[in-house]
Parts: C-alpha cells; sequence; structure tokens
C-alpha cells in the first residue's frame, strides 16, 4: 500500500482552516521538500533502506530547515550570479561584427566641445579611411519623457550608409531617408516599443539644443549590438542651430582591422597643435570611456560577491552544525554498530553538499530564467540592452555552492570524530 501524500505540517482540519492555515498546506504540498521526503520513504518501503536514501532522509528530516536552507542558498546564488553578469556587461560591452573597424574621433579637451565641420576633407583623405560621417549626439526627450532611454545622432545619410557594416534595413527605404530631410532612420527595438510604422511622425524635445525635432519615420534597422538608436540628417540640425560649422564627432570606417592604429595616429596627427586638436579611438574604448564614469565597478561588484559568499558560507555551516548536534546521539549509535569515520564523514557531506546543490540548481536556474525572459530595457528604462547569464557565470555560481556545501560538513564532521559513543548517547535532544 502506497504511502499518502506529504501533507503541511499545519494541524488545523481541513474544513476550518484560516487562510493562513490554507496558505502553509500549499507551501508543504507544493514544497520540493516535502516531495523529495515523501518519494525517499516509498523507495525505503519498496527496496530497504540505503546509504543514498538514508542521506536524503536525514536532510529533509526537518523541512522547514530544509526548505530555509535551500531558499537561503539559491538566492545568494542568484544574487552572486546577477552580480557576476552585471559586472560582465557593465565591463566588457557587447561587441558587434564590425566595432573593431570603426573609429570615434573626438575633441582632445572634452567631448563636450565640438569640432570644426571643415575637418570632414583632412579626414577623409587618410590612408585606410573608407567611410566617415559626423556624428552628432542630439539627447532630445521623446513625446515628453523625462528622460528617453534611446539615443538620437544627426548624421550625413549618404556618409552613413558606409558605416553599417552588420546592420540591415528590416522596413521601409534608406533611398527615402536620404532624400527627405525631415526623416529619420530608427532602430528595430524602438519601433517595437513605441509600437511605431513607417510614415509615424517620431517629436523630441531638445535638452542639449535648444530646439525640438519633427521627423518622419524612413526606414528601420536591425542586427546592430544596440537596435535603439534614431538617425536623422545633420543638415537639419544645422539649419535649426544657425549652421554654426560644427558636429559633435567624427565616426569612420576603416578598410580592416590591421590598419585600425595607424589610422588612428594619422586622424591624431593630422590636428595636431590645431585650435581643435583631435582624439581618435575605437569604438569599444570609446564605450569603455563612459563605463569608466560610472566608478571602479569591478572592485565594487567583487566586493558585494564576496560578501554574499561569506554569508552563504556562514547559513551553510550553522545549518550543517545544528543538524548534526540534533542527530549525536543517532551518529553515537551508528558508531557503536561499526561505522567508521569516512563513512559518517560521507553521510554528513552528502547532506550538505545535497542541500547546496538543491540550492545553487533553483537558484541559478531562476536567475537565467527571469534575466533570460524578461523585458530588460523597459525594466531599467534602457540603461542595460543586454543581460546574458552565460555558461560562465552559471559555472561560477555552482561551483562557489559547491565549495561551501562541502566546508560547511567539515565542521560537523569533525565534531562528530571526536565524539565517543558514550558522549554521543548522554547527548539530550
Amino acid at each position: 500500500m502506497s504511502e499518502a501524500r506529504p501533507e503541511s505540517q499545519s494541524a488545523v482540519p481541513s474544513e476550518g482552516r484560516s487562510v493562513g492555515g490554507w496558505f502553509l498546506y500549499a507551501l508543504g504540498f507544493y514544497n520540493p521538500i516535502s516531495w523529495i521526503g515523501w518519494l525517499a520513504r516509498v523507495w525505503v518501503r519498496q527496496f530497504g533502506l540505503g546509504p543514498f536514501s538514508f542521506v536524503i532522509l536525514n536532510a529533509v528530516r526537518n523541512q522547514r530547515r530544509a526548505t530555509l536552507t535551500v531558499l537561503s542558498v539559491a538566492s545568494s546564488c542568484a544574487l552572486l550570479v546577477t552580480l557576476l553578469t552585471l559586472q560582465r556587461e557593465l565591463t566588457v560591452p557587447p561587441e558587434s561584427e564590425g566595432a573593431s573597424l570603426r573609429i570615434i574621433a573626438r575633441n582632445k579637451v572634452s567631448l563636450a566641445q565640438p569640432l570644426p565641420a571643415k575637418q570632414l576633407s583632412i579626414v577623409e583623405r587618410i590612408p585606410g579611411v573608407v567611410a566617415v560621417s559626423p556624428f552628432t549626439f542630439f539627447g532630445g526627450n521623446y513625446k515628453g519623457e523625462e528622460m528617453t532611454s534611446f539615443a538620437q545622432f544627426a548624421v550625413d545619410p549618404a556618409r552613413f550608409r558606409g558605416l553599417l557594416v552588420e546592420g540591415r534595413i528590416s522596413d521601409g527605404s534608406y533611398d527615402d531617408f536620404i532624400r527627405d530631410r525631415n526623416s529619420c532612420f530608427v532602430g528595430a527595438d524602438t519601433m517595437k516599443r513605441y509600437h511605431l510604422k513607417i510614415g509615424d511622425r517620431m517629436k523630441f524635445t531638445g535638452t542639449f539644443y535648444p530646439v525640438d525635432l519633427d521627423l518622419r519615420i524612413a526606414a528601420v534597422f536591425q542586427g546592430t549590438v544596440d537596435d535603439r538608436g534614431v538617425f536623422f540628417h545633420h543638415k537639419l540640425l544645422d539649419e535649426l542651430t544657425g549652421d554654426p560649422g560644427t558636429v559633435g564627432t567624427w565616426y569612420l570606417r576603416v578598410a580592416s582591422a590591421e590598419v585600425s592604429n595607424d589610422v588612428i595616429a594619422r586622424v591624431n596627427k593630422a590636428f595636431e597643435n590645431s585650435s581643435a586638436e583631435v582624439r581618435a579611438e575605437t569604438e569599444r574604448a570609446f564605450q569603455m570611456g563612459f563605463i569608466s564614469m560610472l566608478g571602479n565597478v569591478k572592485v565594487l561588484t567583487l566586493s558585494i560577491s564576496a560578501v554574499v559568499v561569506f554569508t552563504l558560507m556562514l547559513v551553510t555551516v550553522s545549518t550543517m552544525s545544528m543538524a548534526i548536534r540534533e542527530r549525536f546521539r543517532e551518529l553515537a549509535i551508528l558508531k557503536a554498530l561499526g561505522y567508521r569515520r569516512r563513512e559518517l564523514f560521507s553521510f554528513i557531506l552528502a547532506e550538505s553538499f545535497g542541500l547546496a546543490a538543491l540550492g545553487a540548481v533553483v537558484g541559478i536556474g531562476g536567475a537565467w530564467a527571469v534575466w533570460t525572459f524578461v523585458d530588460l530595457q523597459r525594466l531599467t528604462n534602457g540603461f542595460l540592452v543586454y543581460f546574458e547569464v552565460t555558461v560562465r557565470t552559471m559555472a561560477w555560481g555552482a561551483a562557489v555552492a559547491a565549495t561551501l556545501g562541502i566546508l560547511a560538513a567539515i565542521g560537523p564532521s569533525v565534531a562528530v570524530a571526536r565524539m565517543s559513543v558514550v558522549e554521543g548517547l548522554r547527548t539530550l535532544d
């Protein structure tokens, strides 16, 4: 006759349960720890008690403590994986296929200082430069938003086309974008987020520039690292601002990655000792410059991760110490029956490692599911575009949990090894 399904520890009769009673009942019924214990007992009834079932029954005998332990390990592992992923995303930004071929040249004094538009004729004659376009950040807010999460850039449409190596036109016509000075070229993610279509108007309120934009969507791109940007005609910005004859930066594409360093040196030297000296750098280096403004992100995340690991160690060690202290008498009986120290240590290690492993699976798997299926752009208001929980990050989380599960078993094992049979039998419950 099979054993009944696991029930919650609530003693409240089913017909008189309160809301809290039903919650405890549901928690016990759907708790995996309860089902693991039930399956272990069924196994013992059918096949007898073996080392494996013995360890499982001991691990889940106090379901509340086992559940809280697994949840503590799971939350710590989830937090650790999240911090490691955040560090990776902030310190190693995603790099597109053509990033190694693109160079950004800005004013050497400050990014806020513009460059003369007349530099274009000099830059495009530098050997190795395949395409070059002005690239000026507008920084407007869309539809009255306090902070728009996607950037807008003024470019030369005809020249800018040669810079999009990995991007492709998914809707509309790029030629239409070139012809219409009041049109724009929009990323597919922004189109999807705001439910836009070709021909719709996008209105931006200027923040850096004292002018507003009213643009018609002419084409849509996708396939780049960040499919959110909006590009419009630099000539339109010049007209609205009174044609100051300046640009924010120069955006270049070189013939190959091998000539990238040579082009950077030539661009810097071309405007050396001029009124507007230039600092050229790869697209990746330009991105890392922005990230460095946040401070030493790596040290911060590693410090928090160390605190998380230390807390996780305290939780697992404390739990195993309490569990073994409760079973000193049972372990003393096992000693009296002839079980050796290494066998008792194996039981304790398997129990500690099993609880840590179960918590790691729940925590790491939960973190992967959340950051894979949650709309992170909307959640962070566009601060983070990608948040990929890699296999390496998950492996680090699993390794930490496994190591701490092993370390947590050392203290109780030493106590059991030093305990004599007589002392163990004297232990009070």
